[in-house]
C-alpha cells in the first residue's frame, strides 16, 4: 500500500513538472483566482489566502458528482478532506460518524454543522437496538454549493462552546435562471442497486451441521430409528454431514412443507443466510426551478427518495422541498431567507449490536442446515407464525434462542416518522460602504414518533419500560428537538493608511434550545395479539418517561483582521458564552484567538511560483455541559413514588478547555499545476466533564467532575496536481493524508482509567492515562521472555492474561486519492479511499469460530489443532488441543483469549467512480434542453485491502463511541451502481 501511495504522487509530481512548462500558454490564472472567496465562520466571505489557519473546501461537483446519491451528506465527505475522519456503516438510514483532528473529549464529539452561517442539530436518537441515523441527513445535497471545513480552533473559535471539534460549513445554492431572464429548470434522476460484497459476509463450512457436541444427537431416535436433529442447538458443531443419512430436520414438523413427517438427507443447506438479504434498490427524482437578476434571485426545489434495504421488510419515503429568496430592496438593505422541510417514513431499520439481531444469528448462532428459503415459506404458508427451525424439543416448537427470521422482520419490526424544519431569515443594511449592520434569525424543529413492536409468539425478550422478559409488546418515542438563534452583528472596514487596513465584526448571539421527549410502552404484553397500542397492555403501564429540558446560552464576539500591502494578514477574535447549564460564577467564559499570514510569492517572483504562504495561529476554545446536571433531580414513577439518578451532580462545574497552536504552509506552482497544504497542530484539552465512578455506599455509581486531559497533534496534506492538461483533455489528480496522535494525560487523582463502553465478550472500550484514547481492554496470551505465545501443555491451548491493553482504535493515518479526467464531452472520475490502522474486536468471530460456523472450523474436529506457541518451560508447542469435538474447544470465545478476536481495522476502497457524458450543444441546438448529462456512477465498489474477515472494518453499529472498535452483527457491504441523468432547460 505504501508502495503504491508513493508511486502514484512520484507521477503526480513528475508528470507535472515535466509538462507543466510545455503548456503554460493554456494557463490564464492569477494568485486571486487560486486562491479565490470562500465561506468561513458566522458566513462570513473572505478571500483564502488572507487565512491564517487550516480550511478545506469541496465544491458540489467534487462533492456529489461522481458517486451515488447515499441520503447522507456527511457520508459523501469521505477520504475527500485531510484531517477529517469519516466512518460510514451499513445500517439502513444510518449513520455517518464525523471526526475532526481526532478525540478531544472523553465523550467523544463531532464537528458542528453550520448551513449558511446557522447551526443545524446533527444529534441521533439513543437508547435504541435501531440506528436512526444523524439528523444531517435531513439536509438535500442537491441543495448545497460547496462545503467548507473549519478544522482547527483558530478556525471555529467564532463559534463557541460548539464549535471545539470543527465545524463543517455547507453553503446552500441561490437562483440563477438563465441568461434571457426566463426561468431556469433542472431535473435529476436516479436509480441505484446494491450488490453484496461476498469477502463482507460469512463463508460458511459444509462440512458438518447443527449440534454443540460433535457426533451426538440431543434426542433418541424417531420413527423408524432415524434422529432428530439438534433442534435447540445454535450451532453447527454437530454429526458430519451424510447424505445417506435420514435425519428428522426442523421442517419435517412444518404441516405446509414437502418434508412433513419425513426424514431428509443430513446434508448442508442449499440457501444459505446470504439468500435472506434483498437488492436494495433507491430512486431519487428531484426538481429545481431557478430565476435570478441583478436585485433578486430564487431557488426551489423539490426531492423525493424511495429505497428498500437489503432486510426484507425495510422502506425508506422522504421527500424534502427547499426555497431560497436573495432580494435588495435598495442598494443599501438586502434580505435572504431559506428555509426546508423534510418529511421522512421509515419502516424496517435492521437491529444491531447483540440481542435479537438477526444477522447476529448469521453470524454467530447458526445451524449450516437449516435452508433460509424454506424459513420464507414455513412462515407464509403458516399464517405468518413464528415458526422457528431453532425448536425447543421434537415435541414443542416453542423456540429455544430464535425467531423465524421473517417473522422477526415483518412481526416484530420498528417505524418512524420524522419532520424536520430548518429556516433562516437575515436582514442587513449598508450604512455606508465599509460600514453595515446585520440581523439573523434562525429555526431548526425536528419532530419524531419512533415505535418498536413485538408481536404474540415472540421468543421472550427484555422490552418496554420495566425491561421484563415479554413475548409481545409496544412501544413508542415522542421526540421533539428545537433550537433558535438571534444573532445581530455589525460589520467594519477601516483603511489606517494606504497600505494598512483592518476589518471585522461585533455582535452578539442568543441560542435557545427545547428537548422534549417521551416514552411510553405496554407491560406484560398486548392484550388482544397484533393491536399495537398502549392502551392494550395486559398489565397496568408505567408512568411515561418524560424528558422536558431547556437551556439558553448568550454570546458576545468581535475579530478584527489587518491587511498590510496585501501581504501580511494578522487576525484576532474573541467570543465570551454564558451558559445556563453552568453555576453562577463560572458559566460565563471567553476564548481568544490570533492567527498571521505572510504571502512570500509577493516577494519571490518567479514564473514557477504563482503562490506561497506561511501561516500560523493560536486559540483557546470551550464547552460547557448538559442540561440539569448541577443539583440532582428525581424522576416521578407514578403513585408518588420517585428515584433519583445513577449520578451524583456537580454544583461547582466549570468549562471544558481547549488550546491548540497551529502552523502551515500552501503553495500553487507552474500556474496552479502542482501545490500542496500543509499543516501542523497540537492540542490540549483540560478540565473535561465527566462521570467517573464512585463507592456504591454514597448511593451512586458516578459521580460528575471537571476532570482529564488528552493532548492531541498531527499533521496535515493536500496536494494538487494536473499532470495532463490540453484543449480536449485534462488529467486532475487531488490527495490528501492526515496523522493525528493523541495521548490520554490524566484523568483525576490517581485514576489511571475510564470505561466508555462495554462490549459483548468482556472487552471494554477505554481512556487509559499514558495510552492513545480508546484503548480495548479484555484478555490477552501470556507471553513469554522472547515474546512468545505460552500453552498450556495439559491442553494444547492458551494461557490467557487478564484486563490487558489488547488494542486501540485510533488509526495511524486516513487519507484519500481523486482521479478526475475529461476528454471533450466525457469525464472518468475515482476516488481511492483508505484507513491504516486503528483495531476492531470481531464479536462474530468470538462467537461463530467456536460454534463452527466459519469455513476454518471444518478441518480439525477429529484431531484438533496444534496451536504456534510455546510451552512454560520454553519447548516449541507439539500437544494438539484436547476434545476438540466439542464446540469451542479449538477456537472461539470459551478457551481463547480475547486478543485472538482484535483485528487490525486497515482498510482501502475504490469509494467512488463515475463514467459522465454531456450531449454536445450541436445535438440539443433545437431542443427546449440547454444541457443534458448522463452518469453512471457507483460507490464501494471495490474493498482493495482489508484484514478483517467476512466483515467491513468500517461498518460499525451506529452513531458516538459505543459504535466503534466493535463488530457484532453488522450488515453486509453492498456495491452500489446507479445511472444518474441531469436536464437543465
Amino acid at each position: 500500500m505504501k508502495k503504491l501511495t508513493a508511486s502514484l504522487l512520484v507521477l503526480v509530481m513528475s508528470s507535472s513538472i515535466a509538462v507543466a512548462n510545455a503548456q503554460q500558454k493554456n494557463d490564464t490564472i492569477k494568485t486571486k483566482e487560486i486562491e479565490g472567496v470562500v465561506v468561513t465562520a458566522l458566513g462570513i466571505k473572505r478571500e483564502k489566502k488572507s487565512l491564517g489557519y487550516a480550511s478545506e473546501e469541496v465544491k458540489a461537483a467534487e462533492l456529489t458528482g461522481g458517486t451515488t446519491n447515499t441520503g447522507n451528506v456527511a457520508s459523501l465527505l469521505s477520504g475527500k478532506v485531510a484531517g477529517l475522519q469519516v466512518n460510514t456503516n451499513n445500517n439502513f438510514g444510518g449513520s455517518a460518524n464525523l471526526l475532526i483532528r481526532g478525540y478531544k473529549s472523553l465523550s467523544g464529539g463531532s464537528p458542528l454543522i453550520v448551513i449558511d452561517g446557522s447551526p443545524v442539530n446533527n444529534n441521533t436518537v439513543t437508547g435504541s437496538t435501531f440506528d436512526y441515523g444523524n439528523f444531517l441527513s435531513d439536509i438535500n445535497q442537491e441543495d448545497i454549493e460547496s462545503v467548507n471545513v473549519l478544522k482547527g480552533a483558530a478556525a471555529s473559535a467564532l463559534y463557541g462552546e460548539r464549535g471545539s471539534d470543527g465545524v463543517i460549513l455547507i453553503v446552500t445554492k441561490s437562483g440563477r435562471g438563465n441568461n434571457d431572464g426566463s426561468w431556469g429548470v433542472t431535473l435529476n434522476s436516479g436509480i441505484t442497486a446494491g450488490f453484496i460484497d461476498k469477502s463482507t459476509f460469512p463463508t460458511y463450512q459444509k462440512k458438518y451441521g447443527a449440534g454443540y457436541g460433535g457426533q451426538s444427537w440431543n434426542e433418541d431416535p424417531g420413527p423408524g430409528g432415524y434422529n432428530y436433529a439438534n433442534f435447540v442447538d445454535d450451532a453447527s458443531y454437530g454429526p458430519a454431514f451424510n447424505p445417506n443419512q435420514l435425519v428428522y430436520q426442523w421442517d419435517s414438523f412444518d404441516p405446509s412443507s414437502p418434508n412433513y413427517g419425513k426424514a431428509t438427507p443430513w446434508v448442508a443447506a442449499k440457501n444459505g443466510p446470504i439468500k435472506f438479504f434483498e437488492t436494495p434498490v433507491t430512486y431519487i427524482n428531484t426538481i429545481t426551478i431557478e430565476k435570478g437578476n441583478k436585485t433578486s434571485n430564487l431557488s426551489l426545489s423539490y426531492s423525493n427518495m424511495l429505497s428498500n434495504g437489503l432486510m426484507p421488510n425495510s422502506e425508506l419515503k422522504k421527500n424534502t422541498i427547499s426555497a431560497k429568496f436573495n432580494h435588495d430592496f435598495t442598494d443599501k438593505l438586502h434580505a435572504s431567507v431559506f428555509t426546508t422541510l423534510t418529511l421522512q417514513d421509515t419502516k424496517g431499520r435492521n437491529e444491531t449490536g447483540y440481542s435479537d439481531n438477526v444477522v447476529t444469528g448469521f453470524r454467530q448462532w447458526w445451524q449450516t442446515n437449516v435452508d433460509v428459503l424454506a424459513l420464507r415459506d414455513a412462515y407464509a404458508n403458516n399464517g405468518n407464525s413464528n415458526f422457528s427451525w431453532n425448536r425447543s424439543t421434537a415435541a414443542d416448537g416453542t423456540p429455544q434462542y430464535w425467531n423465524n427470521p421473517y417473522f422477526q422482520r415483518y412481526q416484530n419490526y420498528q417505524s418512524d416518522d420524522r419532520t424536520r424544519i430548518f429556516s433562516y431569515a437575515q436582514l442587513k443594511y449598508d450604512v455606508s460602504k465599509n460600514f453595515g449592520i446585520t440581523g439573523k434569525l434562525s429555526y431548526d424543529d425536528l419532530q419524531m414518533v419512533v415505535e418498536e413492536r413485538l408481536m404474540n409468539g415472540s421468543l421472550p425478550q427484555a422490552f418496554g419500560a420495566s425491561g421484563l422478559n415479554v413475548s409481545s409488546g409496544y412501544a413508542r418515542t415522542n421526540v421533539k428537538n428545537t433550537e433558535i438563534n438571534f444573532d445581530l452583528f455589525a460589520n467594519y472596514k477601516v483603511d489606517i493608511t494606504s497600505d494598512l487596513s483592518v476589518s471585522g465584526i461585533a455582535g452578539g448571539n442568543v441560542r435557545r434550545n427545547l428537548v422534549d421527549n417521551i416514552f411510553m410502552s405496554t407491560e406484560g404484553g398486548l392484550s388482544k395479539p397484533g393491536l399495537f397500542a398502549i392502551s392494550n397492555s395486559i398489565r397496568t403501564i408505567l408512568p411515561p418517561d418524560e424528558n422536558y429540558a431547556k437551556w439558553v446560552t448568550s454570546s458576545l464576539y468581535a475579530t478584527a483582521s489587518f491587511g498590510y500591502k496585501n501581504f501580511l494578514f494578522v487576525d484576532g477574535t474573541y467570543r465570551v458564552d454564558q451558559s445556563s447549564n453552568l453555576p453562577k460564577g463560572n458559566n460565563s467564559y471567553g476564548y481568544p484567538s490570533v492567527t498571521g499570514a505572510v504571502i512570500l510569492s509577493e516577494f519571490v517572483k518567479q514564473p514557477w511560483l504563482s503562490f506561497w504562504k506561511l501561516r500560523a495561529n493560536y486559540a483557546e476554545v470551550g464547552s460547557s455541559t448538559n442540561n440539569y446536571r448541577l443539583v440532582n433531580t428525581f424522576k416521578a414513577r407514578g403513585e408518588g413514588l420517585f428515584d433519583q439518578p445513577y449520578f451524583l451532580a456537580n454544583p461547582n462545574l466549570k468549562p471544558q478547555r481547549s488550546k491548540e497552536t497551529e502552523f502551515g504552509m500552501e503553495a500553487q506552482f507552474f500556474k496552479n499545476r502542482l501545490g500542496f497544504d500543509v499543516a501542523i497542530y497540537k492540542t490540549r484539552t483540560f478540565d473535561q466533564i465527566i462521570n467517573l465512578p464512585v463507592s456504591s455506599a454514597t448511593g451512586y455509581r458516578t459521580f460528575l467532575v471537571n476532570a482529564g486531559q488528552i493532548d492531541n497533534k498531527g499533521i496535515e496534506v493536500q496536494l494538487n496536481g494536473t499532470p495532463f492538461k490540453t484543449n480536449n483533455f485534462t488529467w486532475d489528480v487531488n490527495v490528501n493524508w492526515s496523522k493525528n496522535e493523541n495521548k490520554v494525560i490524566a484523568l483525576n487523582g490517581d485514576s489511571q482509567n475510564y470505561l466508555m463502553a462495554s462490549y459483548q465478550g468482556g472487552v471494554s472500550l477505554n481512556a487509559r492515562v499514558g495510552e492513545s484514547f480508546g484503548a480495548l481492554v479484555g484478555s490477552d496470551y501470556v507471553y513469554n521472555a522472547n515474546g512468545d505465545k505460552v500453552i498450556d501443555p495439559a491442553t494444547g491451548r492458551y494461557l490467557r492474561n487478564n484486563n490487558q491493553v489488547i488494542g486501540n482504535i485510533t488509526p495511524d493515518w486516513v487519507g484519500g486519492i481523486r482521479n478526475s479526467f475529461r476528454y471533450k464531452d466525457f469525464s472518468v472520475s475515482f476516488l481511492i479511499d483508505v484507513k491504516k490502522g486503528g483495531d476492531v474486536f470481531s464479536t462474530d468471530m468470538y462467537y461463530g469460530l467456536a460454534t463452527g460456523l466459519y469455513a476454518e472450523t471444518a478441518d480439525y474436529r477429529e484431531g484438533g489443532f496444534v496451536h504456534p506457541g510455546v510451552n512454560p518451560n520454553g519447548n516449541v508447542n507439539t500437544t494438539p488441543t484436547i476434545n476438540p469435538g466439542s464446540f469451542g474447544n479449538v477456537d472461539g470465545y470459551r478457551r481463547m483469549p480475547n486478543k485472538r478476536f482484535v483485528y487490525d481495522a486497515s482498510y482501502v476502497k475504490l469509494r467512488e467512480a463515475s463514467i459522465g457524458y454531456n450531449l454536445p450543444k450541436s445535438v440539443l441546438a433545437n431542443t427546449a434542453i440547454r444541457d443534458a448529462k448522463i452518469s453512471i456512477v457507483g460507490r464501494n465498489l471495490w474493498i482493495i485491502h482489508k484484514n478483517l474477515p467476512y466483515a467491513d472494518p468500517e461498518a460499525g453499529t451506529g452513531n458516538g463511541l459505543a459504535s466503534k472498535g466493535n463488530s457484532i452483527g453488522v450488515l453486509p457491504t453492498t456495491r452500489d451502481i446507479g445511472i444518474d441523468i441531469t436536464l437543465k432547460f
